[in-house]
């Protein structure tokens, strides 16, 4: 089974006075963090079978909207779930346009096409989904010091409750206090210029590009946000350029600086009617040097933080969460391989690193700062003849979609085209492969029944399915990536991914 690869030991707080040790009150797996990334990795584990305590500081959910939009495989993953209906079914979530570096770009057409469905909607739509499973998001618990040893992990809190579990993940944002406690390495480069992030009614903003820039290096740029309660469409708009840049992040943003934006960029053709939220964001990129330590793992923006460019952020969290949920609840029904565990920051790390690198690039070449600079505009000149040709669309559309992902596997299949990628969401006749993915459970499609008697010993962990529909045979995980797919050494990939048979 999967070893644990060492411990960490970090008290609480010390006091002048010995205050008595609470009892912790035990579960399988501790969640510190109900954003995104922590509800959706909740979910996982309860539909991994698996129990779950998820705890978050704030005395109450945000109802800032923060991220805005959900790339394709995202949609997939809530597909695969049985959620993506109900979330759409919460309101208008208008399909989004794509761009990179502010450059349009006619994404692939998808199945699921990028939809904006703004975080806090997200957030409102798991606790609620969550609390009908159960499980209850534990508020005002902030996090004070963690202990973990051969067998588990101990958490407390400022309220003085204690929480025992086997492991622990921290889904606690940037300045993620479990990363602090445990001393983690979070390299990478301070933010060295602000821009303006606000949730807008406008008057004409239909009548303008999405991402625009006047001659003396402002910019603004407008992503639809559905509507509010009312009926009234809402943009998201982001506004840079000479004078934003330098900002300190704390410094509040008023109705008066975002009318000054938008009539720097659009003169008299966007008229702001009404502000619901703003904040003034920063260009800082990090990247957490390991995502497991020991029995404590880190996702979402606990393990790469970056500037806000295509809901970057929060899809990648929420494909951590996705990546981690099913393995660790391998581990805790103890069926889990050796080394199953380590695949998370395998696999997961590599995708932080090139988000942070695709992002910078873009924000170089959007010029945020309005240098104006003649090299840097040359090179978006360059960039936006090249981002013309269909293949730099087909690879850049697959970059911010997230359907580019390929997951390095083992050479079981002879490096099968399909293995390490997404499923295609295949239509089988009576279902499609998404839905057989609902219980969260592995799958191996067997369309010729050749390889059910072989698959047999792991029936308790992975469904046979797809006879007689007109694909080949494949192994997909429960977090909806091929493993296997071909004619030899299925066994093997049954082994390496779900364990000894029983």
């Amino acid at each position: 089974m999967d070893a644990d690869p060492g411990t960490h030991t970090h008290p609480g707080p010390n006091t002048s006075t010995p205050t008595p040790t609470p009892t912790p009150t035990p579960t399988d797996v501790l969640v510190v963090g109900a954003g995104p990334t922590g509800l959706a990795l909740a979910n996982e584990l309860l539909t991994a079978g698996v129990s779950a305590a998820l705890v978050d500081r704030l005395p109450r959910r945000s109802d800032l909207s923060k991220a805005g939009g959900v790339q394709s495989r995202t949609l997939e993953a809530f597909d695969q779930r049985g959620l993506l209906e109900p979330l759409l079914a919460t309101g208008d979530h208008p399909t989004a346009s794509g761009h990179f570096a502010g450059i349009p770009l006619p994404f692939a057409a998808h199945r699921l096409p990028w939809r904006s469905v703004p975080q806090v909607v997200i957030e409102g739509f798991f606790e609620r989904h969550l609390a009908a499973r159960g499980l209850h998001v534990r508020r005002a618990h902030e996090l004070t010091g963690l202990t973990q040893d051969e067998s588990g992990v101990t958490a407390t809190f400022a309220n003085g409750a204690a929480l025992r579990c086997r492991y622990l993940v921290a889904a606690d944002g940037a300045h993620s206090t479990v990363r602090s406690l445990l001393g983690a390495a979070f390299p990478g480069e301070p933010g060295t210029l602000t821009t303006t992030a606000a949730d807008v009614r406008l008057d004409g903003a239909d009548a303008v590009a999405t991402h625009t820039w006047n001659e003396d290096g402002h910019f603004a740029a407008l992503f639809p946000l559905g509507t509010d309660d009312r009926g009234r469409p809402m943009h998201r708009l982001v506004l840079g350029g000479p004078g934003q840049s330098s900002l300190p992040r704390d410094t509040p943003v008023t109705e008066d600086d975002v009318r000054h934006g938008l009539s720097t960029v659009f003169g008299a053709r966007v008229r702001l009617l009404e502000l619901r939220y703003a904040r003034r964001i920063t260009n800082a990129s990090r990247l957490a040097e390991r995502y497991r330590h020991g029995r404590v793992f880190l996702a979402g923006d606990a393990a790469h933080v970056h500037l806000p460019l295509g809901a970057q952020g929060m899809n990648t969290g929420l494909q951590d969460a996705f990546n981690l949920g099913w393995k660790l609840g391998a581990a805790v029904r103890g069926w889990a391989p050796d080394g199953l565990l380590d695949t998370y920051h395998a696999e997961r790390h590599p995708v932080g690193a090139a988000v942070l690198r695709n992002v910078r690039a873009q924000s170089l070449l959007m010029d945020w700062a309005g240098t104006r600079d003649p090299s840097v505009l040359a090179a978006r000149a360059i960039f936006t003849e090249l981002a013309q040709l269909p293949d730099v669309q087909r690879h850049l559309g697959g970059l911010m979609s997230g359907m580019a992902l390929r997951y390095p596997m083992p050479d079981l299949d002879g490096g099968h085209p399909l293995t390490g990628r997404p499923v295609p969401d295949l239509d089988l006749g009576t279902t499609r492969t998404h839905e057989l993915l609902r219980s969260g459970r592995g799958v191996l499609l067997d369309p010729d029944d050749a390889f059910a008697k072989a698959a047999e010993p792991w029936s308790d962990r992975v469904d046979v399915a797809g006879r007689g529909a007109a694909t080949e045979p494949m192994l997909i995980r429960p977090d909806g990536y091929v493993c296997w797919a071909g004619t030899v050494g299925l066994e093997t990939a049954l082994g390496h991914w779900f364990g000894e048979p029983r």
